[in-house]
């Protein structure tokens, strides 16, 4: 029986009906491999997770005639999700459980889902206002939504009704879909966080058109599996590393995914294991947390890991998305720290990229997770988790004088949340990578007595540093490695990069304004206040031939107050509590 509700705005579909709902025209894998400029079909618009559009109405010489053209508020609770347009709707993840289908053009409201959620949901995990879904994605003539009750539902698009819904997991064993939804070769992939078990902690594929559950990939490695034996003898059920971050990328012509894994929990090795030792110091250690994983979509089966940072002990997630790039590889050397020596330089390859919340940078061969470079970011600054590579291997050994020996030591760790659940963004005729970051540490205490094995625990900026220059932009060239800032702030942010035809970056942050930035030279073009603190969000689609930019404001759940950080001038600013959507465009001509 489904438990939902399903309200639809009917004059309002009774004029959309001819260029919407009688014209619908199903996504195919085809419209999915190759979006309409048009559209923004999934949390990054392509498979390979660029958030690059194509769009250049709105170029570096008219953005500063950017106005708002709409806004609508939604309902209050936690928002980290990123809409998604077609063919003139927009679809987002309504803040407290639901769905809501607008008119991109004006914001008015075509349907609206609601769930009737269990009772007891809010004292076994989170009440629906907490729910912290990514995106939502779509698929033939469906509309797909992580539920907070632990269900995928699929939509009808033209008028939200279910069309089928099925359990992924048990919400009640602390299980959530915290994470988001990619849709590629007919299967639903879905991640998620584990907090009690690892039956939680898995990525899983679900048929597109039914629901029906194909397969499932567990997170961390059981006794008697490869790289069991790296768990130091850990019983199975103790297993835990989550897939909580944004979604990871498609590669159609290997039909590959590349996912994330995050840290192992709790944090310390101390909780974990009871010692600091019982776990290796070089990788492979607690596969396959912090790693990134390919995998078969047919089958769910690994095709090939590569271990990011082994035996975390501080909660430095290698998690979100895995960016994929063809690229002629030529790391230079007074740029990048690790190179892997026996990598021909200067010839052209796939790689997937890596830019982890806890810092670093890594590159890895797309075929076989061969380690190319590597460099820590934002900065090399003392405190890092990761203590140095083998080049030629690409094993990673863990900062061990920075690790937690016993009860009630206090470490200081850099870099510590410099980039979360806000995307990057690749620009593909600069073959540059986006990343908006904060130059932040880690203060934290070793205290078994918390479920996490760590409290006191909060983010700092990084001791010496400006504080006018504590949030940035670094844009990345992906040949050589070299690191450029482009941009500097006192406030942090949690919208993700956008990067466009028309030269331009696009960023929110937590002060409310949108900026747009020159993604030549990062000179400011343009800026904008908004409502509330932007979240992730950041989009541009175009309708009737009128390009647009949208954004999300509200609460992040995650992340937010890390980002913020210990610093009370940083917190009076944050208008917490405002859920809204805001959208821009150029003036028509008259």
């Amino acid at each position: 029986m489904f438990r939902t509700a399903t309200r639809l705005a009917a004059c309002l579909l009774g004029s959309l009906a001819p260029a919407f709902a009688a014209d619908f025209r199903p996504v195919t894998e085809a419209t999915l491999a190759n979006p309409d400029p048009a559209d923004w079909l999934m949390i990054s618009r392509t498979w390979d997770e660029h958030r690059f559009s194509p769009l250049s109405q709105i170029n570096r010489g008219n953005v500063g005639d950017l106005r708002m053209v709409w806004s609508r508020g939604l309902p209050q609770g936690t928002q980290e999700s990123t809409p998604m347009v077609y063919n003139g709707v927009m679809y987002v993840i309504a803040p407290g459980g639901g769905v809501e289908a607008l008119d991109a053009a004006s914001g008015d409201l075509v349907w609206e889902y609601w769930r009737d959620y269990p009772k007891d949901m809010a004292q076994k995990n989170r009440a629906a206002t907490l729910s912290r879904g990514k995106n939502l994605a779509m698929f033939a003539d469906m509309v797909y939504f992580a539920a907070a009750d632990g269900f995928l539902v699929a939509l009808d698009a033209r008028t939200g009704k279910v069309r089928w819904e099925t359990r992924a997991h048990d919400y009640t064993d602390g299980t959530e879909h915290g994470a988001g939804l990619l849709v590629a070769d007919g299967k639903l992939i879905s991640n998620r966080t584990c907090r009690t078990t690892r039956e939680g902690c898995f990525i899983a594929a679900h048929d597109a058109m039914t629901g029906k559950e194909l397969w499932k990939f567990f997170n961390t490695a059981a006794p008697g599996e490869p790289g069991g034996d790296t768990w130091g003898g850990l019983e199975k059920d103790k297993r835990l590393a989550s897939s909580w971050g944004l979604p990871g990328s498609y590669d159609p012509q290997r039909k590959v995914l590349y996912w994330s894994v995050a840290n192992p929990t709790p944090y310390t090795r101390l909780k974990r294991h009871g010692a600091a030792g019982a776990v290796p110091n070089s990788s492979p250690s607690e596969l396959y947390s912090n790693s990134t994983v390919a995998l078969d979509i047919a089958t769910g089966k690994l095709v090939w890991y590569y271990q990011h940072l082994p035996g975390d002990d501080w909660d430095s997630d290698h998690i979100h998305e895995r960016t994929l790039v063809r690229t002629r590889v030529s790391p230079d050397p007074k740029f990048v720290k690790w190179i892997n020596p026996t990598v021909p330089k200067d010839v052209e390859r796939d790689i997937v990229v890596e830019v982890a919340e806890a810092g670093d940078v890594f590159a890895l061969d797309r075929d076989t997770g061969k380690f190319l470079w590597a460099q820590p970011f934002p900065y090399d600054a003392p405190g890092q988790t990761l203590q140095s590579i083998d080049v030629e291997t690409g094993r990673t050994h863990i900062n061990v004088k920075d690790m937690f020996t016993k009860e009630g030591e206090r470490r200081l760790t850099c870099s510590y949340n410099t980039r979360s659940w806000w995307a990057t963004a690749y620009d593909p005729n600069r073959n540059a990578l986006y990343v908006p970051f904060q130059d932040a540490c880690l203060d934290m205490t070793a205290n078994n007595k918390a479920p996490t094995g760590a409290g006191p625990r909060f983010g700092v900026q990084r001791p010496g540093i400006d504080e006018k220059d504590y949030v940035g932009i670094m844009k990345i060239d992906l040949s050589t490695g070299e690191m450029k800032r482009i941009h500097s702030q006192p406030w942090p942010g949690n919208g993700s990069a956008l990067v466009t035809g028309g030269d331009l970056l696009f960023w929110g942050d937590l002060n409310r304004r949108l900026h747009a930035f020159d993604s030549e030279t990062g000179k400011m073009l343009w800026e904008v206040t908004v409502g509330g603190m932007i979240m992730a969000s950041t989009i541009t689609y175009s309708v009737n031939s009128r390009q647009y930019v949208a954004v999300l404001t509200g609460d992040g759940q995650s992340g937010t107050g890390n980002v913020l950080g210990n610093v009370p001038k940083l917190k009076a600013n944050a208008v917490q509590g405002h859920s809204a959507v805001y959208v821009f465009a150029l003036p028509e001509k008259r």
